[in-house]
């Protein structure tokens, strides 16, 4: 009896997903972001734009957890009540909201990085029934690689959110690197935005360059571990190039927020589409142009570091405060 009913259950769930594509012109799309600043305002942006492109009259309620874990699942129950057709969580403590309150309702996760690790698949090879979304796992070794290779570090700092899983998973990932790398590796976190610039503070003098991952919190706060470095002549080494654009970072590399963003919005779309989003894998962004580097040659000027030709010629170039290549 009990496999007849699973078996049922599993039946009714295919069933829902291979029903007529939705092509309401009046669908509706929760999005949900855990903090506002540029890269994840660009995923915002982007998401909206890929949904455009198969549902151009598509209405989105756009929410900002401002950094609040309680006013995330706030967001997710209004979500719920509206009974939105797609709900998108931007960044992991939003999507896991959205997961935990939207039991029955397709949930899409964005720039979550490590999506199995957070809870929200079992897999990234493919998603759960009502489940899947993008990855903005970063790559961190090269990051780290290129920071050493540019300003010669010998010990790294890095600057990281305790209740962000996505941040802590990358911090173990930085200090396996600095171990391989042979370098020193100081760590110092935050719970908020504001004890940002304590915390860059509190290990500036023991570092000769500061990492920083895909950290929504730190990165609200950029311009506080900024203020630090920049004075201390350390090099800051973003996995945020959205930031570095209007910020005086050293070097950034990363992904594109808004194509990742505009790949998301076109996941939402398949689901609106009627596909199953247990049939759909995380998607990370794997190709050469979804990746960017930046170079602020007036930052590099003010701490005294040369930047070699080659990586000059791979890079987006930043001069005088404004973007020359």
């Amino acid at each position: 009896m009990k496999k007849i009913v699973i078996v049922g259950l599993a039946v009714l769930i295919a069933a829902f997903y291979t029903a007529s594509p939705i092509y309401a012109e009046d669908v509706l799309i929760g999005i949900s972001k855990i903090v506002a600043h540029p890269a994840l305002d660009a995923l915002e942006q982007g998401v909206q734009d890929g949904v455009k492109e198969s549902f151009p009259k598509a209405k989105f309620d756009l929410q900002n957890a401002n950094g609040e874990i309680s006013t995330a699942s706030q967001i997710a129950q209004k979500f719920k009540a509206q009974n939105v057709d797609v709900a998108v969580g931007i960044a992991t403590p939003t999507a896991q909201a959205l997961v935990n309150a939207m039991k029955k309702r397709p949930v899409v996760f964005c720039a979550v990085t490590d999506p199995v690790g957070a809870g929200l698949v079992k897999s990234v090879e493919k998603g759960q029934p009502y489940v899947t979304g993008t990855s903005d796992m970063t790559p961190v070794r090269q990051q780290i690689e290129m920071l050493v290779r540019l300003a010669g570090v010998k010990t790294l700092g890095h600057v990281y959110t305790s209740s962000e899983a996505n941040a802590v998973k990358l911090a173990r990932i930085a200090k396996q690197v600095c171990e391989d790398l042979g370098i020193g590796f100081v760590e110092s976190t935050v719970t908020n935005s504001s004890e940002v610039k304590q915390a860059t503070q509190a290990i500036i003098k023991r570092v000769d360059g500061i990492y920083l991952s895909n950290d929504n919190t730190v990165f609200s706060a950029l311009g506080s571990v900024l203020s630090v470095s920049n004075k201390n002549k350390v090099p800051v080494m973003s996995a945020d190039p959205s930031s570095a654009k209007d910020n005086p970072v050293f070097a950034a590399w990363g992904f594109d927020y808004y194509k990742m963003g505009v790949a998301t919005g076109k996941i939402v779309a398949r689901v609106l589409n009627g596909e199953n989003p247990a049939d759909i894998p995380t998607k990370f962004m794997t190709d050469p142009s979804d990746v960017t580097l930046i170079v602020n040659l007036d930052v590099a000027d003010e701490i005294g570091v040369k930047i070699p030709q080659d990586v000059l010629d791979a890079a987006t170039v930043i001069r005088n405060g404004k973007t020359v290549n």
